[in-house]
């Protein structure tokens, strides 16, 4: 299927202008945005990524979202491509200075885009690590913003290397994160996800799957800060640990390869899998 665009009230064709050159989103990354899966033709936890996205411009600093004329543009993509897979909302701030400061906030002035197109089925991953880090004390930690030339080069590395996706350590060598997911390592009889203090995204399917899973009676939790080292990754390739990923088109899936060494998914994690499927299944907006 063809990608579908929303600007401004409006469908326009993937070749079509739609922003200007001062854009602040295009020429400092002053922007912000989310990436949601779509099934049968509705958004899955709509409700929950536009709540993300209204932390993430309070965080950054640009006036809150207008979420009216956000789902505006969700309907229209969605009537004109039924069988997307993905969607993504971007809000930047809209026309500005060409340096890094920025004009008084304004909501009137922000570009809001909105993007539906295919999605690749989830599949079980292979990740390698990469030698750089997540800043837990950025002034942006936690926000999803349009700034990612660090996961570009990160994930660039790992496709380099077969891999498709790259996990990274934190300032202080604790496990973080994916480049697009949150990363799950089961041991010990537990699955267990860094603390946001390890400077990782608030994934939604993380959410869901800590909600869903403890709700379920899972061994599944979020770990105490500074309890997964980047060292637990040695005991994945050692076979004493499994690791899985979530993120919001590839859910929760396994993963089965780390930095060329094959690994077994493991038993609580493929349980965990099971109940965000069931449960994905049941509500398209929890």
């Amino acid at each position: 299927m063809t990608t579908v665009i929303w600007h401004d009230g409006r469908l326009v064709g993937t070749g079509d202008p739609v922003v200007t050159a001062v854009d602040h989103g295009l020429t400092v990354g002053d922007g912000i945005f989310e990436t949601c899966a779509v099934y049968d033709g509705a958004v899955f936890a709509l409700t929950r990524h536009l709540a993300r996205l209204a932390r993430s411009a309070a965080g950054l600093g640009i006036g809150a979202p207008d979420e009216g004329r956000i789902r505006e543009g969700v309907a229209a993509v969605l009537a004109a491509a039924p069988g997307a897979g993905r969607l993504r909302i971007t809000v930047t701030d809209g026309p500005g200075p060409l340096g890094s400061f920025r004009d008084a906030p304004d909501t009137a002035r922000q570009t809001v885009l909105v993007v539906a197109g295919p999605a690749a089925h989830p599949r079980p991953a292979r990740v390698v690590r990469v030698p750089w880090v997540r800043n837990e004390r950025s002034p942006v930690v936690g926000l999803k913003t349009t700034s990612y030339a660090e996961n570009v080069v990160a994930i660039t590395a790992a496709r380099a290397a077969g891999a498709d996706e790259a996990l990274l350590a934190n300032t202080v060598g604790e496990l973080c994160e994916g480049t697009a997911s949150n990363v799950f390592v089961e041991r010990a009889g537990e699955l267990v996800t860094p603390h946001l203090a390890s400077g990782c995204l608030a994934g939604i399917t993380r959410e869901l799957v800590l909600e869903w899973c403890q709700d379920a009676g899972l061994p599944v939790r979020e770990g105490e800060p500074g309890e997964l080292r980047y060292d637990v990754l040695d005991e994945a390739t050692a076979g004493r640990a499994h690791l899985a990923l979530a993120g919001s088109i590839r859910n929760l899936v396994p993963v089965v390869a780390l930095d060329g060494v094959e690994v077994a998914p493991g038993e609580i994690t493929r349980a965990a899998m099971d109940v965000f499927a069931a449960r994905r299944r049941r509500s398209i907006d929890p």
